[in-house]
């Protein structure tokens, strides 16, 4: 009998938290996660594409603003960069960005780093060549230092 009154009672109080319309302290840990998970996801793509309409414009301020000190670029034939060499190749015409339209922005988040592999038609004149239009996979790694999600690595090549 005892066994039987103790499992009405349990069985009462899952039925009424399963129906309660109320957010329970898991709920809302829950949403605040999914939340800052979201904010993070958005300020981690847009960083992604202030970092591409900074290499447009050859905005140097911007460019150095998203990029870590320690950051290094290591480019489809295997070049790796600096961010002084690259910022500086970008400001002396090695490097020539004209437009960008993105395909694809996939985001990845793991505490504070993170990882975007972006897909994006890049129109471009690089190393004296001529200006084409490049199907360019931009696989950057990011770090989140002092509340600002900061560009560490990218590696570049096609797709």
């Amino acid at each position: 009998m005892k066994r039987l009154l103790i499992l009405i009672t349990l069985m009462t109080m899952i039925s009424s938290c399963a129906n309660s319309q109320e957010p329970t302290d898991c709920d809302m840990a829950e949403k605040t996660r999914t939340t800052k998970t979201l904010n993070d996801r958005q300020q981690i793509e847009q960083v992604f594409r202030s970092m591409c309409d900074a290499m447009i414009s050859k905005d140097t301020v911007t460019l150095a603003a998203l990029h870590a000190a320690d950051f290094v670029l290591t480019h489809m034939t295997g070049l790796r960069q600096t961010k002084r060499e690259y910022i500086d190749a970008i400001v002396d015409g090695t490097l020539n960005y004209y437009s960008a339209e993105h395909e694809n922005i996939d985001v990845s988040i793991d505490g504070d780093r993170a990882t975007i592999v972006g897909r994006s038609r890049i129109n471009a004149a690089v190393y004296g060549g001529g200006r084409h239009t490049w199907r360019l996979q931009s696989r950057l790694t990011l770090e989140k230092r002092e509340d600002r999600w900061l560009i560490i690595s990218s590696a570049a090549s096609t797709y």
